[in-house]
Order: C-alpha cells, then sequence, then structure tokens
C-alpha cells in the first residue's frame, strides 16, 4: 500500500466517523422531539444523511433506541442505501 492510498483510506474512515456521529445526533434528536410532540426531522433528510454515510450510525442506533421500528417503508429505503453503501465499498475496496 502507498502512502497515496493510506491517507484516502484514513481520509474516507475519518469522513465516515465524522458523518455517522452526525446521523446518531439528529437521529437522536428526532427521537427526543417526537417523546416531547415537537417538529420532527424530516425523512428526507435522515435519508440523506444515510446517503451520505451516516447509514452504519443511523441503523445501529434505530435498534439501540428502538426508534422508526414500525415505519416499514422508512427502512427499505435505509436498506436499500446499505446496499448500495456495501456495493461500493467491494468495489473501492477488492476491484482497484
Amino acid at each position: 500500500m502507498n502512502l497515496l492510498q493510506l491517507c484516502l483510506d484514513n481520509i474516507l474512515l475519518f469522513y465516515l466517523l465524522i458523518i455517522n456521529a452526525i446521523s446518531i445526533i439528529v437521529f437522536l434528536l428526532d427521537k427526543n422531539n417526537a417523546r416531547n410532540n415537537r417538529r420532527r426531522v424530516p425523512e428526507k433528510t435522515l435519508h440523506l444523511l444515510e446517503l451520505l454515510g451516516g447509514v452504519f450510525g443511523i441503523l445501529l442506533f434505530s435498534k439501540i433506541i428502538r426508534h422508526k421500528s414500525s415505519k416499514k417503508s422508512y427502512y427499505l429505503i435505509t436498506y436499500f442505501i446499505l446496499i448500495l453503501w456495501l456495493v461500493g465499498a467491494y468495489f473501492f475496496v477488492y476491484l482497484q
């Protein structure tokens, strides 16, 4: 592995950590707003965060805090985004 590849891998890892942290915070905010009958975070915003890479944190925390557990339409899109990320990761790792 050359130096450039090592730097790119570290930047990608750092990016994924940051976007997942942001996604988890927004997801927790939505859960808190739901409990307190306040304005919710739009699902489009959550899906955008997932597309940007936050799908891993959102899926993990959806299980931990049991948020949006009955929204099948939401999870259909979320798991599709997860599949896109996994296919992308496969191509990134194995087809370089």
